[in-house]
């Protein structure tokens, strides 16, 4: 029996050892919900899954950079091409796993018609969901911006503004918890998710399925290719993720795979 016991315990030191660990950064909400439900998969693999929670868009990256983390998930491609761009990274995209519809929101108003001359309005102050937030704004009519204007649209780029909308720039994680002192907000749908939102209804405006923004799991180029995150980005493309988005989001999540 004692020899029995030794060698269980050697298989499972051996076991343990031989167990892979990635470390993944992700907002808590979806990103991390996502992460949680592929983990029991990735343990019958031998692949050990631990999620940090992040409630910002900047350390995530950095972390990555640094080696720090393995990768990280919460980010679109126009936002990873402009942190590479402003902090001198090369992280890259390993696999695009949904798509997060971008809304406006009130607590005082309806529609976007029922906005008042003046209204308060509050967008992220990121370069690129600054944009993403402007040219929603301009598909609501509310603005207009200059001619070739795209994705990194800044306030600079508004042509015309008819009804003097007072346009200011937050931290996109704050947002939702400025609602309730401001007359619109425009706000990443991890965020909204997080405080209670329900993109389906509470938006007065929001993308469409066919948004470029299509959220992804990024990495650095020493390990885009480990098999430990070639692993990972197969669960997350995987039949039963895309159920579970479906399933759990009912619309808010499109799954973009």
């Amino acid at each position: 029996m004692k020899k029995l016991l030794l060698a269980l315990a050697a298989v499972a030191a051996f076991s343990a050892q031989a167990a892979e660990t990635l470390t993944v950064a992700a907002t808590a909400v979806p990103h991390a919900q996502i992460l949680d439900f592929v983990r029991p998969k990735l343990a019958e693999k031998g692949i050990e899954l631990r999620v940090k929670i992040f409630n910002d868009y900047v350390q995530p990256n950095v972390q990555v950079a640094e080696k720090r983390l393995d990768a990280n998930f919460f980010q679109h491609q126009p936002y990873l091409d402009e942190f590479n761009r402003s902090r001198g990274t090369d992280l890259v995209r390993v696999v695009a796993v949904h798509i997060e519809p971008f809304g406006a929101y009130s607590r005082k108003y309806r529609t976007l018609e029922a906005l008042p001359d003046r209204a308060e309005v509050v967008i992220p102050n990121d370069a690129t969901n600054a944009g993403r937030a402007l040219l929603l704004l301009a598909k609501g009519g509310l603005i207009s911006l200059r001619d070739g204007a795209g994705v990194t649209a800044s306030l600079r780029d508004v042509a015309a503004n008819p009804k003097k909308l007072r346009i200011r720039e937050l931290e996109a994680a704050t947002l939702p918890r400025v609602l309730d002192q401001i007359d619109l907000a425009l706000i990443n749908t991890n965020y909204a998710l997080e405080a209670g939102l329900d993109p389906r209804r509470d938006p007065l405006i929001i993308e469409d399925n066919e948004s470029p923004y299509v959220n992804i799991l990024v990495s650095r180029p020493d390990n885009q290719y480990a098999p430990a995150m070639r692993r990972l980005a197969e669960e997350l493309n995987g039949p039963e993720v895309r159920r579970f988005i479906e399933e759990k989001y009912q619309g808010s999540l499109v799954p973009a795979f």
